[in-house]
């Protein structure tokens, strides 16, 4: 079947960044692996490719576009690769959606050109202690102070990806105690200065997968936020949140499909080399039939990978359907990786494998981003049940 999201410049940029990755991350990675995140320079690299500029307007120093199939190109080819832009992703799929929807035009020209070039690394700050999903729980806040400059912050956020490394972070605060009415009111949005007094990096956090990117719990002491630095408008934080989550769940569809289909990738590259018994692994029927059933399930994947591409560039993929897409290729990811690093023997248990990394990487998908549960929740709900 022939694929129609990619046009020429979306398959020109592919070997852009190919030729990147190859050049530029591989030979490194397992020093990135072994430190536990990417380093800070990395970053400028990233922001002088034009990485993060592409869908920033021009007036702020992007290429002015407004799309995600270059973000689907970087998470099949990283995928293929057997790499991860450390918390690149974040900066790009979760923080610059808030930056274009709720940032006045000072704002922006405060904050947009330091974002394309790297200088600023961006991330969210949603997640707390104990409250998980349930983000009406947040206990941090953050109070108007009396001469009306600025927010006191206090509070406390975890599981924060590239928080080492931000240089602002958007964190939701409480600005108001929620009502008796709605549990959802009194959130708010700031795009916090990481050098502000107040403010300190926790532990670096020990993941299971996804070992590049570095993710912190982050801890507010008084910290002065300028008024300046509100984002949108006061205590209607709960409904931007919302805004944005259909295009990040596609994300991480998008990007468990690609780890998927990479996985085949390493797997057909492992039998074919791998000799037991005088033949080649590949040679064998189970081997056939295994990597034929995977390859079916990743062709499905694809299709609704790109279909709510192809929505979400249209403003059309709503919430049900974007929580669809990523139930059904996170769960796929899940089964595909499974069987390929089966294939690899006891060699696919061993980190220096490609498909160790990737089995470890991908489970965090039916986590983040809202766990399957509640995917099958927004999903029974679009049903009428």
């Amino acid at each position: 079947m022939r694929r129609t999201v990619f046009n020429e410049d979306h398959e020109a940029f592919r070997e852009t960044i190919r030729a990147f990755i190859e050049a530029e991350v591989v030979p490194v990675y397992d020093e990135w692996f072994a430190a536990g995140q990417a380093p800070r320079d990395f970053y400028y690299k990233l922001g002088e490719l034009g990485v993060f500029g592409i869908n920033v307007p021009e007036e702020f120093g992007g290429a002015g576009l407004d799309t995600h199939k270059f973000e689907a190109v970087l998470y099949e080819e990283t995928a293929r690769a057997g790499v991860q832009f450390g918390g690149s992703g974040v900066h790009v799929l979760l923080a610059l959606p808030y930056l274009k929807m709720l940032a006045t035009e000072d704002q922006k020209k405060r904050y947009l050109p330091k974002f394309v070039s790297g200088e600023e690394m961006w991330a969210l700050a949603m997640t707390e202690p104990g409250t998980g999903s349930d983000v009406a729980g947040m206990k941090t806040t953050a109070k108007l102070s009396e001469d009306g400059t600025h927010y006191v912050l206090n509070g406390a956020k975890t599981f924060i990806t590239g928080g080492v490394h931000a240089d602002r972070v958007i964190v939701c605060a409480r600005t108001s105690a929620p009502s008796a009415e709605d549990r959802r009111f009194g959130i708010s949005l700031f795009a916090v200065d990481t050098k502000s007094e107040g403010y300190s990096i926790g532990r670096k956090l020990d993941k299971l997968g996804l070992r590049t990117s570095d993710t912190a719990e982050l801890a507010f002491v008084d910290v002065k936020v300028p008024v300046e630095d509100l984002l949108g408008e006061e205590g209607k934080g709960f409904s931007y949140l919302g805004h944005n989550l259909a295009s990040e769940r596609w994300g991480i569809a998008f990007g468990a499909y690609a780890q998927a289909k990479a996985a085949i990738r390493f797997a057909q590259q492992y039998v074919t080399d791998r000799t037991v018994f005088g033949k080649p692994v590949a040679s064998f029927q189970n081997t056939k039939f295994e990597l034929a059933a995977c390859q079916a399930e990743v062709d499905a994947a694809e299709a609704v990978a790109d279909r709510a591409l192809e929505a979400l560039d249209a403003g059309e993929l709503t919430p049900a359907e974007a929580a669809s897409a990523k139930l059904f290729c996170t769960e796929v990811a899940h089964r595909v990786i499974d069987r390929c690093l089966q294939l690899h023997g006891g060699y696919g248990y061993m980190n220096e494998y490609p498909i160790a990394r990737l089995y470890a990487d991908n489970r965090v998908n039916r986590i983040y981003g809202g766990t399957s549960e509640i995917m099958k929740t927004i999903i029974a709900k679009s049903m009428g049940l």
